[in-house]
C-alpha cells in the first residue's frame, strides 16, 4: 500500500532551531543587556559662544539699495541726561521693560543708488569707547569697502556720528567727499568756538576737528546750504537745533520716501510719548523741541519711512501719530529685496 503523505511530520524551516543559534541568540540577550546597563559618560556641555551677528540690513527702496549699518552701542544715562518732569523718564523706560542706564544703538546707513555710494554718518571710531566704532567691519561684512564709498553726508558732528571718519589722523574712507551742513562746520570747526566752549564740552570740538581735519587737508570737505540736493535722489533738509547745522537727510526713488532723521530723537520710550523731553546734547533744546514736533508730523502724515540714529538697530519704521505724541511701527523683516 502507497501513499504520499509522508510517514511522519517533516519540521517546520520556521521552527527549526539549533542548540548554536540558540547560543548565539542567548549571547546577543545578554550582550544586549549588559550594554544597556553600562552608564553613559556625560558629554560636556557646549561652550557658549558670546559673539553677535554681523550688524547691517538691507532693504530696497524703489531702484536704492538701502543698508542699515550697526556701529555697535552704547549704555547711557538717559535719567540723568533727558530733561523731563519729575518720574517721567522713570515712567516710559518702565512701560518699555527697559532701566536707566539704557544701552543704545548707534546706527549709520549706506546707500546705493546705482551711480553712487552714499554713507550717512559715520559712527563714533575711537571716540565713544570699545562698544561701538564697528562701522568700517560692519561696511565689509555688508559686501562693501570703506574706499567705494563716493560721498559721506553727516547729520551733525556729534563724535558718535564723525568719529569713524579718521584713523590715526588718516581718512577711512580714502576716496569719499564729506558734506555737511555750513552751519554746523562754522561751529564745531572753530577754533575760537572751542576755546571759549565750557571744559565739558570741548571734547565735542576736538572729536569733531579731529576726524573732519584729514578730509579738509584733502580737499575732500564741502559745506552744504540748506535744503540743498546732494546727488540725485538724496536731499539734505534743515533740522536744527540739536546742534546749529542739525541736517536729515530725504532720500527718494521711484515714488519712496526715506527720512534720516540723525539725533531728532534719542530715547524712543520717553519722548515719543512725551515730545517735549529735550537731552542735554542739545545745543538749543527749545529749537530741538520744536523741530522734532514739525518733523515728525510731517513724517507720520505723509507716511514716510524713517530711518533713526538712537533706535534699537536696524532703526527703519514709520511714524503714527498718537495723541500729542507718536508710536513707532518697526519696519517688518524681509528675507526677500525687490
Amino acid at each position: 500500500m502507497t501513499s504520499t503523505s509522508a510517514p511522519f511530520p517533516l519540521p517546520s524551516r520556521r521552527r527549526q532551531t539549533t542548540p548554536g543559534r540558540l547560543a548565539i541568540a542567548s549571547a546577543l540577550a545578554l550582550a544586549g543587556f549588559a550594554l544597556a546597563s553600562l552608564p553613559v559618560p556625560a558629554r560636556a556641555a557646549a561652550p557658549q559662544v558670546k559673539t553677535q551677528a554681523p550688524g547691517w540690513y538691507r532693504l530696497m527702496l524703489g531702484s536704492f539699495e538701502v543698508t542699515s549699518l550697526s556701529d555697535g552701542t552704547a549704555t547711557l544715562p538717559v535719567d540723568q541726561l533727558l530733561h523731563a518732569p519729575t518720574g517721567r523718564v522713570a515712567e516710559g523706560l518702565k512701560q518699555h521693560f527697559q532701566t536707566a542706564p539704557l544701552e543704545t544703538s548707534v546706527n549709520a546707513w549706506l546707500i546705493n543708488t546705482g551711480s553712487r555710494l552714499v554713507l550717512v554718518d559715520a559712527g563714533a571710531g575711537a571716540l565713544f569707547g570699545p562698544t561701538l566704532g564697528k562701522l568700517a567691519a560692519q561696511i565689509r561684512a555688508a559686501g562693501y569697502r570703506p574706499e567705494q564709498v563716493d560721498d559721506i553726508l553727516i547729520t551733525h558732528m556729534h563724535p558718535d556720528h564723525v568719529g569713524g571718519l579718521a584713523a590715526d589722523g588718516q581718512r577711512v574712507f580714502a576716496n569719499a567727499t564729506v558734506h555737511a551742513d555750513k552751519a554746523d562746520a562754522d561751529h564745531w570747526l572753530s577754533a575760537a568756538k572751542a576755546e571759549a566752549a565750557p571744559k565739558e564740552a570741548k571734547g565735542f570740538f576736538q572729536g569733531a576737528q579731529a576726524s573732519l581735519a584729514p578730509y579738509v587737508q584733502a580737499g575732500r570737505f564741502r559745506t552744504l546750504e540748506r535744503d540743498a540736493e546732494i546727488v540725485p535722489g538724496i536731499r539734505a533738509v534743515a533740522a536744527h537745533g540739536h546742534t546749529p547745522g542739525h541736517t536729515i537727510y530725504a532720500v527718494e526713488s521711484q515714488g519712496q520716501r526715506l527720512v534720516l532723521i540723525g539725533d531728532l530723537i534719542h530715547v524712543a520710550s520717553v519722548q515719543l510719548a512725551s515730545p517735549e523731553v529735550t537731552i542735554a546734547f542739545d545745543t538749543d533744546e527749545p529749537q530741538a523741541a520744536q523741530t522734532r514736533a514739525r518733523v515728525f508730523a510731517e513724517l507720520a502724515a505723509s507716511g514716510s519711512l524713517v530711518a533713526a540714529t538712537h533706535f534699537s538697530f536696524p532703526g527703519v519704521g514709520r511714524l503714527k501719530q498718537a495723541g500729542k505724541g507718536w508710536t513707532w511701527m518697526p519696519l517688518d523683516y524681509s528675507s526677500q529685496l525687490r
